[in-house]
This record gives structure tokens, sequence and C-alpha cells, in this order.
């Protein structure tokens, strides 16, 4: 006998979306895309290569975002559908196909609602994404390569394009730090809620006598930038250093000075970059960063601004947003939305996307409340 009260789950279902739908307009993208694609057809559209690209990623992505709320839609309809002939021919077997569906249906429609709060002034871009390790030592730098690897496998499973841009080893095992980017639409909104101090706590593998050590990692989160962002920085306000590049025990993997570092005078900002071939791409790359984490820079001077005019200065993210305890028992757990998992050895596997859903609604939430 079923269990499931399909009709109310239909019902949650079509409100859910028609809340979407509300947000996304599907109407207004139909009209977006019908302008763009107009845009796009223009015979000499390429003669101005940057312009064309911005019109076809747009066209592209508004043509997506309307395929998803029309695909979920029509399988809400055959859901509908399917329980009825169910229960029709009293068939275990469709009804079970159902009720796998309905889950299918729940996660999509969840991921989609998480898009429409996507809605900052970045959240679309792609991100790049700082690991440092902090206090705990080898342990610190071991968890700092743990985070790492959660995040590119993260990416790997949701088949986002990623670029490790620089890493910096520490001397016995680990990794000082890392940075990377991440090439998807709203890969900053999602990852922007991982920001902030990570806590590992776990029986050393680096200590003989076996003793708990609790140990720190800061995870950085900017949006990549774009042309027409116009970070301009000017020549006399950029010092750049050039080295060999090198790997883990600072043995050279390189023998040239290809690897740059990049440091912004008035703000003391330092960009590292060694992972590409030339002096010249390291050079590239990291200006790009220095760009969008000056373009962040000014972002929080201008959101301080803002608060300290309406008399809040509250900080919006503590020191610690999350921890990992391996030891004495298993649990990951975010110290702002209260979502907790047992199974650490999934999130680290790169499984945080219920962390990431958690804290985009979290958010919301403080946005709101704060309005």
């Amino acid at each position: 006998m079923a269990t499931t009260d399909f009709p109310a789950e239909l019902r949650q279902l079509r409100t859910t979306l028609e809340s979407i739908e509300t947000v996304s307009d599907p109407t207004a993208l139909r009209a977006k895309i019908a302008e763009l694609s107009e845009q796009a057809s223009v015979p000499n559209l390429w003669d101005d290569p940057e312009a064309a690209q911005k019109v076809t990623s747009a066209l592209s992505s508004a043509q997506s975002e309307l395929e998803r709320v029309d695909k979920l839609r029509g399988r809400i309809d055959d859901l509908e559908t399917l329980v009825e002939m169910a229960a029709e021919e009293d068939d275990a077997d469709t009804l079970a196909e159902a009720e796998a569906e309905l889950v299918g249906i729940r996660k999509d429609l969840g991921e989609l609602e998480i898009r429409t709060l996507l809605a900052g002034e970045y959240d679309v871009r792609d991100a790049v994404v700082t690991i440092r390790a902090g206090a705990g030592g080898v342990d610190a730098a071991d968890f700092a390569e743990m985070l790492l690897r959660m995040y590119l496998r993260w990416a790997e499973r949701h088949g986002y394009a990623t670029s490790v841009l620089d890493t910096s080893y520490a001397e016995e095992a680990g990794l000082k730090s890392a940075t990377f980017e991440v090439k998807a639409p709203y890969a900053f909104g999602h990852l922007s809620v991982e920001a902030g101090t990570h806590r590992l706590v776990r029986i050393s593998p680096f200590d003989n006598q076996g003793r708990r050590q609790t140990s720190f990692a800061a995870v950085e989160v900017i949006p990549l930038i774009e042309q027409t962002d116009s970070v301009e920085i000017p020549e006399s306000e950029i010092k750049v250093d050039v080295f060999r590049s090198s790997g883990p025990g600072g043995q050279s993997v390189n023998t040239t000075d290809s690897a740059v570092r990049m440091t912004h005078i008035p703000t003391g900002i330092v960009v590292s970059m060694q992972n590409e071939k030339s002096q010249i791409q390291n050079r590239a790359a990291a200006l790009r960063v220095l760009q969008s984490r000056l373009l962040l820079v000014r972002q929080e001077e201008e959101r301080a601004a803002k608060k300290e005019l309406a008399g809040d200065i509250k900080a919006s993210w503590g020191d610690q947003m999350r921890s990992y305890v391996l030891q004495p028992y298993q649990m990951v757990k975010d110290l702002r939305t209260e979502h907790e998992v047992g199974n650490p050895a999934s999130v680290f596997d790169g499984d945080i996307d219920d962390f990431i859903e958690a804290g985009v609604r979290w958010r919301r939430a403080q946005q709101l409340e704060g309005s």
C-alpha cells in the first residue's frame, strides 16, 4: 500500500514551481531569447568577438533557464499521469517508478529554487577560490589540501570546469595555500556561502602519540572579473616579482623564472601564480585574480558604508562557519545554518550540495531580516 500522499505532493510541487516562475518569469525570458536570437543572427556579429561572446553567452544562459523551468513543468504533468495509471491498474511497479520520479523532481526543483535566490550582482559569475592553511601546523596544511580536493570533486560531480591557478606546498605535507577557478554559471553565487573559517577535529596522523588535533583553514571566494567591470589598476600601484615554480618539498618543476608574484601596493594584496606554462600567462592570470579581489574589496567597502549609515555594524559571518569532526565521533556541521551530516567521508568527496543549499537559504533569510 502506498504511503505517499501523491495529490498533496503534486500540489506542493506545482506551488513551488509557480513561486520559481514568479521570479524567473518565463514570458520575459521568451521575449529576451527572441531579442538575443535576433542580435545573434546579425551577419557581422563576430566583427566584434567580445560583444558577440556576450550576446551568445546571454542567449545560451536564457535558453537553459527557460528549458529547466519548462522541463520541470512537463515532468510534474507526466508524474501526475503516472500516478493515475498506477492507481487505475493497481500496479506496484508503476507506483514505485512514480515514487522514484517524485524524489528526482523534488531534488531538481530544489536546485532550481536555489538558483532563483542567487540574485546578487556577481552571483552569476565564475568563482575564484583560495584556501589557506590556518592554525594547526602540518594538520592545517593537510586540511587545506583536503578542502581543495573536496571543492574540486564537487565541481567534477556537476561537470564544472576547473583550473588550479596556484599551489604553495607545505614542507612536511599538505598546502600552505591554493587558488583555483570554477568555470560555470552561478559558481560564485553557490560557492560564496563557503567563504569563512573551517575547522577540523581528528586524531592527527602526524602525531606519533595519537593525540586529537584541532586545525583551521580559511576559504576565500571571489567573483571572476570581466572586462566590463572596469577595475583599472595603474602600473605604478603594482609590484611584480618573478621566480621559479616549485612543487612539493621545494623540488624545481620549472627551469625558467615563469612564476609571478603580484603585489597591489596601496592595499598590500598579494597574488601568486605558477601553474601556467609561461610568465606572460601567469602574469595575466595574476592580474585577473588581483582585479577580482579588488572588486570584492570595493563591494565590501560599499556594503560596510551602507551598514554604518543604517546603524548596523554586526558582522554577517563568524570566525568559524563549519566544523568537520572525525574524532571522537563523525559529524560535519555548519554553525550558521545548523545543517549537519554524519558522513564526513562523503562530504570530503565533494558531497556538499546540501550545505551550499542551506547556506544560500540562510543568507537570503539574513538579507530579508536586515532589509
